[in-house]
């Protein structure tokens, strides 16, 4: 077979969300979970689903052309090793990702002209109101947007466990910590640390389940608050995971600030990120950025626009520790 020309690879690119929304459609409809058991027919999905026969075949037929799903004889339809991840039972999902990337997200995306245009969010414009807010009054929403970070970023838990020397540490303070899965993992690799889950109110709702239910709460402490307005004091490292990434300059230094004025003097902040490279290299961290853009407001950095920030905040950069994964710990310390 021939190598595909410029034009047949951007052909590809350009209609790339036909895949991305085909994968959305099942997702929403659940297919994958009713997979589970073996192969089923379609009319039997179309009926377990509240669908029509014709439309879901024709779906699932080009789901099947890539690879996601089967089909068998007399229209019958089976998991496959990428559909796998679309249950919602199994460990590391990708479904709410279907979900959240396929509604909300693309929503946004089809704003990109206007936030190229003008520098402002697209989220904002199409839904009135930041992403956040949006969450805080839309709690199924919240809980797909939670579970598909765990989808992606679930991996990262042990990997920063090991990546760091946490051995050396007392108290880890996770600044924007969610569910308090990157805490679990933390506390679960190192026995003698204690740490603190800092959250808004409503999310620390949620993690204070699994933190109990990971056998974790007598060194685990929960607290509810915005970092906006300052964190809790006295953790030896203070922890931020895909946070600084949502938000533009002047927001993100004032959680630096709060973390700055929390910290003791020898204490070190730990910043999880796709830190940007040069060059023209594929990065997934380079389309997340436009991510960043659209949605929350925020970006991606590169080291040195990461080493200006921090002095701006009081810190100094000391190290950039790349992991398994794409992303880095940037570490830093009071200036």
């Amino acid at each position: 077979m021939t190598a595909p020309s410029p034009e047949q690879q951007l052909d590809r690119m350009i209609t790339g969300y036909w895949i991305s929304q085909a994968i959305y459609a099942a997702a929403k409809f659940g297919i994958a979970d009713h997979l589970t058991s073996g192969p089923r027919s379609v009319e039997a999905l179309a009926d377990a689903t509240s669908t029509n026969p014709d439309a879901l075949y024709r779906l699932l037929r080009a789901l099947a052309s890539v690879g996601i799903f089967a089909e068998g004889e007399e229209r019958q339809f089976s998991l496959t090793p990428l559909a796998e991840p679309l249950r919602s039972d199994v460990p590391g999902s990708k479904r709410a990702l279907a979900l959240m990337s396929g509604d909300e997200q693309f929503r946004a995306w089809g704003e990109i002209e206007y936030s190229i245009r003008t520098g402002e969010i697209a989220f904002d414009q199409v839904f009135g109101q930041p992403i956040f807010d949006y969450l805080g009054e839309h709690p199924e929403k919240a809980r797909i947007f939670d579970a598909a970070m765990v989808g992606i970023h679930g991996r990262e838990s042990d990997v920063i466990a090991k990546a760091y020397d946490f051995g050396r540490v007392k108290s880890v303070a996770d600044i924007g910590g969610g569910n308090g899965s990157q805490m679990i993992g933390l506390l679960q690799h190192h026995s003698s640390l204690t740490g603190v889950v800092f959250d808004l109110p409503h999310v620390i709702e949620g993690a204070t389940d699994r933190i109990d239910e990971a056998g974790l709460s007598d060194r685990c402490e929960l607290v509810g608050g915005s970092f906006f307005e300052s964190v809790p004091g006295g953790a030896d490292v203070y922890m931020m995971r895909h946070i600084i990434h949502d938000w533009h300059e002047e927001k993100a230094l004032t959680i630096l600030r709060n973390c700055h004025s929390a910290m003791p003097d020898d204490g070190k902040l730990l910043v999880v990120e796709s830190v940007i490279p040069p060059g023209n290299e594929p990065f997934g961290g380079k389309f997340l950025d436009l991510v960043m853009l659209l949605i929350p407001g925020g970006k991606e950095r590169t080291e040195e626009e990461y080493r200006a920030l921090f002095e701006r905040a009081g810190f100094e950069l000391t190290r950039v520790i790349p992991t398994e994964t794409e992303v880095s710990i940037v570490e830093a310390v009071k200036r």
